[in-house]
């Protein structure tokens, strides 16, 4: 794995090249979320035809069911998917927070204790991730939701900095790199100390984990700030879970490179279509005449080839053309926004990127000045 960057720094916004075994991604980037290795309702040609750099998978997923053993003996993740293209592993660290909050997940130093019989240890992870051979896995962490205590804040961030350091003893340093996670909860001190400690272990790549969990806005940010401010400027920057035009954009601003979200794919599947910095809902009968596309000026499959009256008609009747429709269309949107939001840095116009796609101006260094 090789990073090199093109243009910006720490905290400005940033364009770079992001070299893996299966090609090159080029920074900032959106990975469009396929949780148990497919995204869903599109095929390997549909996702191919999107062109992403790289497709995130989902570790727990995949070693529940069904299973690392089965992967690995198909050839690994690719060879079990069919997709030629970059792949990352995320850890299991979501399902740490959103299954503990339905009881079904309890965290102890040694791991976590999932569904009150299978256990995952920073080392199973590794493991795990290793049979699957994705080309960037990540260490198993522990985020906090929103709001948590400060005991548990710091519990969880300490935990996580020994988790981290045991992961990095059980990778092999083949040719999957493992990428640290940065966390700390909220709270700007843990986030700062979670930063400089994770930055001592000397990963490849980071990720900045633990946000979009629920909380203001304005205190995502001000983490955000704290650990890009704080992170090697020669490694990549990975934002978890991030995926709304407004959302990428402060971020990139910042400096952050790589996007997931299952939020373009979701909003398909309840009918809803990315269109500019917000959204349309193409089940509303106000759509049953409307002879223009998903998106004026879009130039995916399905808006060049299908009008809104379409879409509606399929998505009312239950057709799976229509949420096929309208996951690639969000998909490329999302993508695209990426590539446009690049080609700005590169250019010296991120600023007037950001205000013709929001109408508001881009941000200052000021974090009391954030318009976005």
């Amino acid at each position: 794995m090789t990073f090199e960057l093109l243009a910006g720094g720490s905290t400005d916004p940033r364009a770079g090249l992001l070299t893996l075994p299966h090609g090159v991604v080029e920074t900032p980037a959106f990975m469009p979320v396929g949780t148990r290795g497919t995204v869903k309702a599109l095929d390997m040609v549909d996702l191919a035809g999107l062109e992403p750099g790289m497709v995130l998978a989902n570790t727990y997923h995949l070693w529940t069911d069904p299973g690392d053993a089965v992967v690995a003996a198909a050839g690994g993740l690719h060879a079990w998917t069919g997709w030629s293209g970059n792949l990352l592993t995320d850890s299991g660290g979501y399902q740490v927070v959103s299954l503990a909050r339905v009881g079904r997940a309890v965290v102890d130093e040694d791991g976590v204790l999932f569904d009150g019989g299978r256990r995952l240890t920073p080392e199973d992870a590794i493991a795990v991730q290793e049979a699957l051979a994705p080309d960037v896995m990540m260490a198993l962490d522990q985020p906090v939701g929103y709001p948590a205590p400060a005991e548990e804040t710091a519990a969880a961030t300490h935990r996580t900095h020994r988790w981290a350091e045991r992961c990095r003893q059980a990778w092999s340093q083949g040719s999957s790199a493992l990428w640290g996670i940065v966390q700390g909860g909220f709270d700007l001190g843990l986030r700062r100390e979670s930063t400089a400690v994770l930055r001592g272990m000397d990963f490849p790549g980071y990720a900045i984990g633990g946000l979009s969990l629920g909380e203001p806005g304005a205190a995502t940010h001000e983490c955000l700030e704290v650990c890009t401010a704080g992170l090697p400027e020669d490694r990549p920057r990975y934002l978890m879970g991030v995926g709304t035009e407004r959302e990428m954009l402060r971020a990139i601003a910042v400096g952050v490179d790589l996007f997931d979200c299952v939020w373009p794919t979701r909003l398909a599947r309840t009918g809803a279509a990315v269109v500019g910095p917000g959204r349309v809902n193409l089940l509303s009968s106000r759509h049953a005449a409307d002879p223009a596309p998903i998106e004026v000026g879009c130039g995916c499959p399905a808006c060049a080839r299908h009008t809104r009256a379409q879409v509606h008609h399929l998505l009312r009747r239950g057709e799976l053309l229509g949420f096929r429709l309208l996951t690639l269309h969000n998909l490329h949107h999302t993508l695209e926004l990426a590539r446009g939001a690049r080609a700005a840095v590169l250019e010296g116009t991120f600023a007037e990127f950001v205000e013709a796609r929001l109408g508001t101006p881009a941000p200052s260094h000021d974090s009391q000045a954030r318009p976005i």
